[in-house]
């Protein structure tokens, strides 16, 4: 999975956190969830307690967007066999599928690709009737991925203002609930497209709290942002944004477009969601990996949000702690978190959340390994997964800290030869960090 681990391992502690992120990645990739989540006995689709007796349906689809989308497209193929009657994906890393159309499309930052993919998802969901059972693939990416911009809204506009929200440091819930209002199927728009079929949800969540709402968007889940809620985030981060999106936003707000569905839109009666895996899951996997090493392992929080550096540097910090007086952990130590981070970008460099991470809890950390990764394999806009770093490498003649400040990590972190690089990975859960103190 890791295709430079070779040159990453330099000491046990590399190799032991390289064995955890693979461990913890692994955990949450679709066929093996799949297989562990779903079952068909006796014409029967079990998922996590609820049953679906196939031949009540004249269909079964799959549909659905996102990282994992295609890897959980071809699991489900596998499980469901014969009785799987097509369905389209949209997904950045596309598996061989048999039944499922697969459509190949961009992230972070949607593309033609996308749309056109997700026109295609909505024309076959337009097509499903009340014996119709839809099971809606819904992961990590698929803001991006499921991308339909509503009417009078350009593609190239709408992308802008995707990235230009990606690099205010907005939270992932802020940047939602502007994109659920530009698209026609973000929001609950699915389900609503998809009504009167049964709908069934199978969700990898990337996003803190698990909220449904918020993964990809929530396209089949009920919407409680408004338009109001949109334009106060483009307010908050003082974003710019062209006229069309402007009187889009402004037009919805005063009533002229239909709202996102709610808690109370009927269209919802028949639709059911199941998380199937999550940041926990990665954790759990990544944090049993670690135990077999050696190392007492700590799970310190999986819902860690903030700026990069700044949740960087208190790991850094708890782990010279730890160094010193025994506490809160005694060494040895495998101090694990997850969550997602952002970063406000203030200088022109490359990196991403992970890679800064990485290098802010270094700096901070008297002796031991810092590891953290995104676990679809892409942290921000570069094609590193994170980074892997020993504090011990690092100069000390103030070029960390300034490539921190320049938002400029990843020459540094890869003229140290230590970026973590998978290529996709077939899901995403969200990040994954390590911070190990001590040596068993």
């Amino acid at each position: 999975m890791i295709s430079n681990r070779a040159t990453l391992v330099r000491s046990p502690r590399h190799d032991d956190a390289c064995r955890a992120i693979v461990a913890g990645i692994d955990a949450a990739h679709p066929r093996r969830v799949i297989e562990e989540s779903l079952s068909v006995d006796d014409g029967v689709l079990g998922i996590d307690g609820t049953e679906h007796p196939l031949a009540e349906y004249s269909e079964v689809l799959v549909l659905g967007g996102g990282n994992a989308a295609g890897t959980a497209a071809a699991a489900l193929e596998s499980r469901l066999g014969d009785r799987l009657d097509g369905g389209v994906v949209v997904t950045d890393d596309p598996a061989e599928t048999d039944t499922v159309e697969t459509v190949e499309g961009t992230h972070p930052l949607p593309s033609e690709a996308n749309v056109a993919g997700t026109e295609r998802l909505l024309d076959r969901a337009e097509a499903a009737g009340p014996e119709t059972l839809a099971l809606v693939v819904v992961t990590g990416g698929g803001s991006a991925l499921l991308a339909n911009p509503a009417e009078g809204i350009d593609l190239e506009a709408y992308r802008d203002l995707t990235d230009d929200l990606i690099a205010s440091g907005a939270t992932i819930d802020e940047i939602n609930a502007v994109r659920k209002h530009l698209s026609a199927i973000k929001g609950g728009r699915l389900a609503r497209t998809l009504d009167p079929a049964t709908t069934v949800g199978l969700l990898f969540s990337d996003v803190v709290g698990n909220r449904t709402d918020v993964i990809a968007s929530g396209p089949i889940s009920p919407d409680e942002t408004t338009y109001a809620d949109a334009l106060d985030v483009i307010d908050r981060y003082d974003i710019t944004i062209p006229e069309e999106i402007e009187g889009a936003l402004a037009a919805g707000e005063r009533g002229e477009r239909a709202e996102t569905p709610g808690p109370d839109d009927p269209v919802f009666e028949g639709t059911e969601t199941h998380i199937l895996a999550d940041n926990r899951t990665a954790l759990d996997a990544a944090a049993d990996s670690l135990r077999e090493d050696g190392y007492r392992p700590v799970i310190l929080a999986a819902g860690i949000e903030g700026e990069a550096q700044e949740v960087g540097g208190v790991h850094g910090a708890i782990g010279t702690q730890c160094l010193a007086s025994g506490e809160p952990f005694e060494p040895p130590v495998a101090m694990l978190s997850g969550g997602e981070t952002t970063v406000t970008v203030s200088g022109d460099g490359t990196g991403g959340p992970n890679q800064e991470f990485t290098l802010a809890a270094a700096r901070a950390l008297d002796s031991g390994v810092v590891a953290a990764v995104d676990t679809d394999g892409i942290d921000g806009p570069t094609d590193a997964a994170g980074a892997i770093l020993d504090s011990e490498a690092l100069d000390g003649d103030g070029t960390a800290q300034a490539a921190l400040d320049a938002n400029d990590v990843s020459p540094y972190l890869d003229d140290r030869d230590a970026l973590v690089e998978t290529g996709p990975t077939g899901t995403n859960v969200n990040d994954l960090r390590i911070v190990l103190v001590g040596e068993p």
